[in-house]
């Protein structure tokens, strides 16, 4: 599509864009949640059957850090998709 396309788009159907876009950013963030809760689980059953699972604390700080990134990532992306969710309600 060329940009002049959306734009026409855009301005037939301004609030199902808006709305369109909050539900892309919705499902990207709560796919980014539900795979970074998958990967801790895996790396837990990994460690379990490694026999390396003596403490609850299993992974170390880099696999950690990420997994804090991708949450934070995943909320943002969530919060942005009710913002414009919101948004688009008033336009």
């Amino acid at each position: 599509m060329s940009l002049q396309m959306l734009w026409s788009l855009f301005l037939a159907h301004p609030a199902g864009v808006v709305n369109s876009l909050a539900l892309f950013f919705a499902v990207a963030g709560s796919w980014l949640w539900l795979m970074t809760r998958l990967r801790e689980q895996r790396g837990l059953v990994r460690a379990l059957v490694q026999g390396e699972l003596d403490d609850i604390e299993v992974q170390d700080e880099r696999t950690l850090r990420i997994n804090r990134f991708f949450y934070r990532f995943g909320s943002i992306c969530l919060g942005a998709a009710l913002l414009l969710s919101w948004f688009s309600t008033r336009l």
